[in-house]
């Protein structure tokens, strides 16, 4: 019985440090990206980025997300809803970090929309219908273009758009930018230039009250 204990014991040991190990690794992330965010501040927001809240709300949300990217999907009516509870107050800035493959092709499409002022109407589209063309395995990015249609969407104008030179600058500028931040998987939050302390809803949620709190 004893042998029993002392494995029990043991066990408890080696999972009490497993943990302890996570959180001290977490803890040393969360400092090095807000150290990274203090020395490229300039890095977060950019004229080209995509924003949406009241001009001047005195909290941002900075996004870096991918619409091929499930979380990205999940987390997305989230972030509405806290734009909704905190109306005014907190505005939102997306930047484009397409890893998956196929994803820069749905970005183009998205820089493409924003020409038409169509950018958030797009990107709800994207996530609605993810599951149908952002296979990681197969993307199928051109079977998007068939719901653009149904949509009434301008597609022949859209698709034209998408050649401009400015959109692929746009997004290795988001692409660098990132790397800068630390931002190396998506989606990656930043509220008034602060990471999150680790990943989650509830710790978006109350990062953003916090800042709420501390400015209004």
């Amino acid at each position: 019985m004893k042998q029993n204990h002392y494995v029990i014991i043991a066990v408890l040991l080696m999972a009490l440090a497993f943990l302890m190990a996570g959180y001290l690794y977490n803890s040393q992330q969360v400092k090095t990206q807000a150290q990274l965010v203090n020395e490229n501040r300039e890095a977060l927001i950019k004229p080209h980025s995509p924003r949406t809240g009241h001009p001047d709300a005195k909290v941002t949300i900075v996004e870096f997300m991918d619409p091929a990217c499930e979380t990205c999907r999940q987390f997305h009516p989230f972030v509405k809803e806290l734009m909704k509870t905190h109306s005014g107050k907190v505005n939102l800035v997306i930047r484009y970090a397409p890893f998956h493959p196929g994803s820069d092709y749905m970005v183009k499409i998205l820089e493409a929309a924003k020409k038409q002022g169509k950018f958030w109407n797009v990107l709800d589209l994207m996530f609605e219908t993810q599951a149908d063309w952002a296979s990681h395995h197969t993307p199928k990015p051109d079977v998007f273009w068939g719901y653009m249609k149904g949509y009434g969407f301008d597609v022949a104008k859209l698709k034209k758009e998408m050649d401009n030179p400015a959109i692929e600058k746009n997004i290795m500028q988001d692409l660098a930018d990132g790397q800068l931040l630390g931002a190396n998987k998506t989606p990656t939050f930043f509220v008034n230039g602060k990471p999150l302390p680790s990943f989650g809803y509830e710790q978006l949620k109350t990062l953003v009250e916090n800042e709420v709190a501390e400015n209004y």
